[in-house]
């Protein structure tokens, strides 16, 4: 089949617009879906997504469209920016329409909410195993990349010969793509760095100060790397980009919705509330259940985790969550992770 454009993005928020910039600026011809038909038709003519990246003009090599057929059509390589919980009904989309030769790259972060598995698993089991997909993950802001900024992430998949094409494909002056052998440890780091994201925010909206905040991320990142021994990944694939990379960025920056929702619970707002104020998804709130619930199935401890589930599933308050992890006996950590 003869393909018009170098790459699809499925997903015009900030971080799909932000991809999708980042390629058309090496003067390829990217195509760019947005679902809402008006917001395509305004970002066409206007050169500008106003909704999340205003005031960055689109290259002219972008394109948009609302027509979900043609986007999937248009390239070989289709690069999924969407969140985790619309992921599996992305893909039944998909699985009508493409074709055998083309190739799936996500920037999608989490679980699969139906099946709280990884959506690599998701990818085979609705696609097929033939598929050859590219999983990209680490510390990246919209608006930087967007900006050109420097930015360097991780991209781990299941065919080599696909990662160094998608290096190619995406990589510029300004974003450095590094291969990792990995896939695990990638796409667990990308769904537990939101969780602990929400509750060092939440720290913070309680003024408990930069020790406590250190000692959460700290902490975390062993809860992470406990988890992902137990589902098969490697300890030295959190220690990357995927892993402490992306934990300390989106915990430490208020670029972060994650970090700026938990900011709001601490401060006295309730879910609903902070939602309503951040005013886009915040993936952490769904990964919180999907991480919890993976963990008691491996039976695997991680209490940041657990208390923030408590918080946002049951309504337990943030002083009594920090409380309870303040008051946990001190045990010797399983599995010698020394962090």
């Amino acid at each position: 089949m003869q393909y018009t454009h170098s790459l699809a993005v499925i997903g015009a928020g900030s971080y799909g617009t932000a991809l999708a910039m980042t390629v058309a600026n090496k003067n390829l011809n990217v195509l760019l879906y947005a679902r809402n038909k008006e917001q395509a038709l305004n970002m066409q003519a206007s050169r500008y997504n106003e909704k999340y990246l205003p005031n960055i003009k689109l290259p002219d090599t972008l394109s948009i469209t609302s027509d979900f057929k043609e986007a999937v059509l248009s390239s070989q390589n289709i690069l999924l920016v969407i969140p985790s919980h619309t992921f599996r009904t992305v893909l039944n989309e998909l699985k009508d329409i493409i074709k055998e030769d083309q190739n799936i790259i996500y920037a999608t972060k989490g679980l699969d909410k139906y099946k709280g598995q990884f959506l690599s698993d998701t990818i085979v089991e609705i696609l097929g195993s033939k598929i050859k997909f590219a999983a990209l993950s680490g510390p990246t802001f919209a608006k930087e990349l967007a900006q050109g900024l420097p930015t360097a992430i991780a991209v781990a998949g299941n065919d080599k010969t696909y990662l160094k094409e998608v290096c190619n494909l995406m990589q510029t002056s300004y974003f450095i793509l590094y291969i990792s052998s990995d896939l695990k440890s990638l796409q667990l780091g990308g769904a537990v760095k939101n969780v602990i994201a929400i509750a060092t925010g939440m720290s913070d909206g309680l003024g408990y100060g930069a020790n406590a905040r250190t000692a959460l991320i700290t902490r975390g990142l062993n809860e992470m790397v406990r988890l992902g021994l137990r589902v098969g990944a490697s300890d030295r694939g959190f220690m990357g980009l995927s892993g402490l990379g992306d934990l300390v960025l989106t915990c430490t920056d208020n670029q972060s919705r994650n970090r700026r929702f938990g900011f709001l619970l601490g401060q006295g707002y309730s879910v609903d509330e902070a939602l309503e104020e951040i005013g886009q998804v915040v993936e952490g709130i769904s990964s919180t259940k999907e991480i919890f619930e993976l963990a008691n199935i491996y039976g695997v401890q991680m209490p940041i985790c657990s208390e923030l589930y408590e918080v946002l599933e049951h309504g337990k308050s943030g002083k009594d969550a920090a409380l309870s992890l303040m008051q946990r006996e001190n045990k010797e950590d399983k599995y010698n992770i020394k962090i």
